[in-house]
């Protein structure tokens, strides 16, 4: 989800006097010692590519001391309102009470890992079925590319096929067989109308791109033509329901139906990557907002209320497989005691009438007071997004698919923007390429605050041009 991992996106270096803000006094001088201090022993200094300066955190990313419902205080003691959340986890905050104590009191009464079932497991389980209309049976995982892994294996298995058609723009984990076309150098991908794979880092086998088709996303006719030549050798057409790996592009109306109609009439399976949009945009996810039901759902950041766990799940039918021993998926942390009872805690606070239904309000409050913010500064963005996940394009066009954003998104101009956001106390990723997230936390307060402090970024985010 990040631009720089992910593709070839520039990195591009701030200081104090292009932001138009003055002198810099976010992250602080502690956090750069840390940095310092973690690069001894810790790779980079840093326990993820994704948070460290070629990500765009420059001149260093914030060092968090905690975080506490909507913010987060960083070790110079600079509080922000947070519309990161952990890049999507913290759908309900951080340290959700009721998340916390259900956690608490399962690793104390209970324990923590056991290589056996547990009750726990079940009624976790129970919750996933409940909520989700694509899957009748689940497994549990770590993390969203160990889900996404055991998809894309599982549909070659289950359709005895070589193919998967994926995306271009969309990020669906590390793993080598979906690490492709997250990002690419649209010179090296080819043409919009017919993309060719391209490998998202080092280390990548040149075979692999053999398994792949890459379309660009939003283009019917595209993928028509592509599953007219080779979809009876398509195991299945992979894709998030929204664009939430290149800023947030939904998709056209019809869009999923259509991906829907066609994965049927080629036998192939339709697997819908809810890593992101799982439990943030409905309780059923995506597949319920668009009434458009997948044969696998793969889910995470929204299923545990900020603690480590993963799924995926499908039909009865496509889950036999794993069910039975025909398809084996194992793991030492899978179904753990802290991740099931996260789980349990978490989708039941999410159940809770009136959840979802506050949370969009308030996303959409949010979303329209940033762009009025951008319309009265004089600065042209397009806000996109369904409320509990957005993205503002610093674009004079919507965008509607990943060569869009490369052509006209000015990611110069949004990370001039974001830094005035981080000095006014709003915390959201440095990449146009990422996703504002708005949480059960957040506050008609907070929104207010937000909205004031963009509009003077933007008032401000041109003045070194």
């Amino acid at each position: 989800m990040m631009s720089d991992i992910h593709g070839s996106a520039p990195v591009v270096t701030i200081d104090a006097a292009s932001t138009g803000t003055g002198a810099t006094t976010r992250p602080g001088p502690r956090s750069a010692s840390l940095l310092e201090r973690a690069g001894r022993s810790l790779a980079g200094g840093i326990g993820s590519s994704a948070r460290g300066e070629r990500a765009g955190w420059t001149p260093y990313p914030p060092f968090i001391a905690r975080g506490s419902g909507s913010h987060v205080t960083d070790v110079d003691g600079h509080d922000y309102i947070d519309y990161l959340l952990g890049l999507g986890p913290m759908l309900l905050g951080h340290r959700p009470p009721a998340v916390t104590r259900a956690v608490t009191r399962a690793v104390t009464e209970m324990g923590t890992v056991f290589g056996l079932p547990h009750e726990l497991e079940a009624s976790a389980a129970e919750r996933v079925v409940r909520a989700v209309p694509g899957v009748e049976l689940v497994r549990f995982a770590s993390s969203g590319t160990e889900a996404v892994g055991t998809a894309v294996r599982l549909a070659r298995t289950v359709t005895g096929r070589p193919l998967i058609l994926r995306f271009e723009g969309m990020y669906h984990g590390w793993f080598d067989t979906v690490y492709w076309s997250n990002h690419p150098d649209p010179g090296a991908a080819g043409p919009a109308h017919a993309p060719r794979p391209v490998a998202a880092g080092r280390g990548m086998p040149a075979a692999l791109a053999e398994t792949l088709l890459v379309a660009s996303w939003n283009d019917g006719d595209a993928i028509d033509q592509l599953m007219a030549r080779h979809g009876d050798r398509v195991a299945a057409i992979l894709t998030e329901p929204v664009m939430l790996n290149t800023g947030c592009i939904l998709p056209e109306p019809g869009y999923l139906q259509h991906l829907r109609e066609l994965a049927t009439a080629h036998g192939s399976l339709l697997i819908f990557d809810e890593v992101i949009t799982g439990f943030r945009v409905a309780l059923g996810g995506a597949q319920e907002l668009y009434g458009v039901t997948p044969d696998l759902t793969t889910m995470a950041k929204g299923l545990g209320g900020g603690f480590p766990v993963a799924a995926v799940g499908g039909s009865r039918e496509v889950m036999a497989w794993i069910a039975d021993g025909r398809y084996s998926h194992s793991g030492t942390y899978n179904s753990n005691v802290l991740a099931c009872a996260a789980v349990v805690a978490a989708l039941d606070e999410l159940a809770r009438p009136g959840t979802y239904e506050q949370l969009r309000a308030r996303g959409s409050r949010l979303m329209a007071g940033l762009g009025e913010a951008a319309a009265a500064a004089g600065v042209e963005v397009q806000v996109q997004g369904l409320g509990p996940v957005f993205q503002v394009w610093f674009s004079p066009v919507p965008i509607h698919d990943y060569r869009a954003a490369a052509q006209h998104a000015d990611a110069a101009r949004y990370h001039r923007w974001w830094r005035a956001m981080l000095e006014g106390g709003v915390l959201l990723h440095p990449s146009q390429e990422e996703n504002w997230f708005v949480s059960t936390a957040h506050s008609d307060d907070d929104i207010d605050r937000t909205i004031e402090a963009a509009a003077a970024a933007f008032r401000v985010c041109d003045e070194s041009r």
